[in-house]
């Protein structure tokens, strides 16, 4: 992207660029538009390097925590710590723009340092407000808004986990710039919303900690046959028996389909991102279902290949009916034997076992075989136990899909405040 294009602005264009925010607080409401103003005419990049290797916290710019520890977020050391002399310093309160995209930002993040001073890879561009009172744009950066305009003004290069944006021109993008108080006004009411929505994830964070507590007391400890916490009227009973998920389950692996046996009418295809999201769209096959591989709504599915803590392990299918993908199976049980809830508990502490053994990125995408995974050691007590160690446990589940809830309504109701307190750009110049 040249200098001369989508980044830049002269300054009659700038003069001739008035916005209006589709919402403004009543003290605002009669004030002149808002205007537009190259970040580089409100802020100054930071490139001073860590010559003599003074700072050794090194920083990282993630679309999902912001500026962050590296060593927190990777759960190790990324960069080499005896050559951090080539990093830029980042002072508290300076701003970072990441160029990578992820799958979970449409953008290249760019964060408000609030960690302290650190230094961070000359991949990322770094730069400090003029004003210190610069709350406003830590909020406008994460805004629909500006992904739209940043998603127009890169170009399509071959590297599709960067943004096509250099430092220069990054620097020349525009900024919304109101008065100072409503600037102001609107970043108080953003950040008095995202203490809520800490508030409440604390509330979640707490009720799940609370569950894998009671998980922990409810079964029994690795060595043992008795859980340390049993309810009252199963205190004599006898030890849990010791199984395998091989003896206990029968694991039924999905179907190979390839992208030219998809349809846009049929059966549902239940892949992998249709367990991670709902509302995700399915492809369809027309060729006929085994009765096998048809999942029906209760079903019970683990899926053997994905990322820990999202894509990969256990969870009861709630969808249409349809057929199983590859990389997922249908678990059938005997209900004899084993609850459906409880089957659900098991997995989870397998998943919970398989996560301890990684490491590494905090995404790890793990691979089990099947012949490995029938193998797991599984203790199972009687049917009335496992009715009521899955009826405690889903009455706390209960309540963490409840704050759940609220939480999410709270970062939709902060995204429809923000779509409106804030103007959208023009389109980027050609």
């Amino acid at each position: 992207m040249s200098s001369k294009g989508a980044g830049a602005m002269s300054e009659e264009s700038s003069e001739k660029s008035v916005l209006m925010p589709r919402r403004r607080f009543p003290e605002f409401r009669e004030a002149e538009g808002w205007k537009l103003e190259p970040l580089n005419s409100l802020a100054k990049r930071c490139t001073a390097k860590n010559a003599e290797g003074k700072h050794t916290h090194v920083l990282t710019n993630s679309a999902e925590f912001g500026v962050i520890d590296q060593r927190d977020y990777f759960e190790k050391d990324i960069a080499n710590q005896g050559n951090l002399e080539g990093y830029y310093i980042v002072e508290k309160g300076d701003y970072v723009y990441n160029p990578r995209i992820s799958t979970s930002a449409p953008v290249g993040p760019v964060s408000k340092n609030n960690v302290g001073t650190g230094v961070m890879s000359p991949l990322y561009t770094v730069f400090r407000f003029g004003s210190s009172n610069n709350d406003f744009y830590a909020h406008y950066f994460k805004s629909t808004h500006w992904h739209h305009y940043m998603r127009q003004a890169s170009s399509t290069g071959a590297r599709h986990d960067r943004m096509s944006i250099t430092n220069d021109d990054f620097m020349g993008l525009p900024l919304p710039v109101s008065t100072p108080k409503e600037q102001q006004k609107i970043a108080d009411c953003l950040s008095s919303l995202d203490e809520l929505i800490t508030t409440e994830t604390q509330k979640l964070d707490a009720l799940k900690t609370h569950k894998k507590g009671l998980m922990q007391k409810l079964f029994p400890r690795e060595g043992e046959t008795v859980p340390q916490l049993r309810f009252p009227e199963f205190k004599n009973a006898r030890e849990w028996d010791v199984r395998t998920i091989g003896n206990m389950f029968r694991l039924i692996n999905g179907c190979a389909f390839k992208p030219e046996d998809w349809r846009s009418t049929g059966t549902p295809i239940i892949r992998i991102q249709n367990l991670n999201n709902p509302s995700a769209e399915f492809n369809y096959s027309q060729a006929p279902v085994p009765e096998r591989n048809r999942v029906e709504p209760g079903d019970l599915l683990f899926a053997w290949s994905g990322t820990l803590g999202s894509s990969f392990g256990a969870r009861v299918w709630n969808g249409p009916p349809g057929v199983l993908n590859q990389h997922i199976f249908k678990v059938q049980m005997d209900e004899q034997q084993i609850t459906l809830p409880f089957s659900l508990l098991v997995l989870a502490r397998v998943e919970e076992d398989i996560a301890k053994k990684s490491h590494g990125f905090k995404a790890s995408f793990v691979h089990v075989k099947k012949s490995d995974l029938v193998k797991v050691v599984l203790l199972v007590p009687s049917v009335p136990e496992q009715k009521r160690i899955a009826s405690c446990l889903s009455s706390v589940g209960a309540l963490i899909t409840l704050e759940t809830q609220k939480l999410e309504a709270l970062k939709t109701h902060k995204k429809g405040l923000m779509q409106q307190l804030f103007p959208v750009l023009d389109k980027v110049p050609a």
